[in-house]
């Protein structure tokens, strides 16, 4: 093993840690949706009791997990929209070439993102964000750490693959 290799390894490691615990938390938000709401459902129509506040926990919490935890393994997976319009007309050298800036503007954009969805978080955080749903006080503000996770898991999934252009996943 190289002296680059390992700290690969230790990185690839790291990322697929990450990426096996977003997918339980994924898993564990996809199902307290679906309780959620079909208990609210069922306490609306038989008891004429609904869940305060179910809309303001689906679009804050539910619905924001659901978009961002993903990120990254869609980024692992290949599964974000490609568009090869001159991949075909390239040589292998320079396929390899693109990806790498490909990869690189990703890490960028993803990075960039994460930043400034973390400010916004520990700005929701230092003043303790919540809204008024029937009576019903939501904190808001924990829901903010979600796309800065997202994002930077995603950066690190684009960075990877940057510097270790073999863990591509469409080679």
């Amino acid at each position: 093993m190289t002296q680059r290799e390992f700290p690969m390894n230790r990185l690839e490691r790291i990322e697929d840690g990450a990426l096996a615990l977003l997918a339980v938390l994924g898993a564990v938000a996809t199902l307290a949706l679906m309780m959620h709401v079909a208990i609210d459902i069922t306490l609306r129509n038989l008891a004429n009791y609904p869940i305060p506040a179910t809309f303001e926990v689906v679009t804050n919490y539910y619905m924001v997990s659901l978009a961002f935890i993903p990120l990254a393994w869609v980024e692992k997976s290949g599964g974000m929209v490609q568009v090869e319009i001159l991949e075909g007309f390239l040589s292998p050298r320079m396929k390899r070439i693109s990806d790498r800036m490909v990869s690189l503007i990703s890490t960028l954009v993803y990075a960039v993102l994460a930043w400034v969805t973390l400010q916004v978080a520990l700005r929701n955080a230092a003043t303790g964000s919540y809204l008024m749903a029937n009576s019903v006080r939501v904190l808001t503000w924990p829901a903010y750490w979600i796309p800065p996770v997202g994002f930077g898991l995603a950066a690190l999934t684009t960075f990877i693959r940057l510097v270790s252009p073999t863990k591509d996943p469409r080679v």
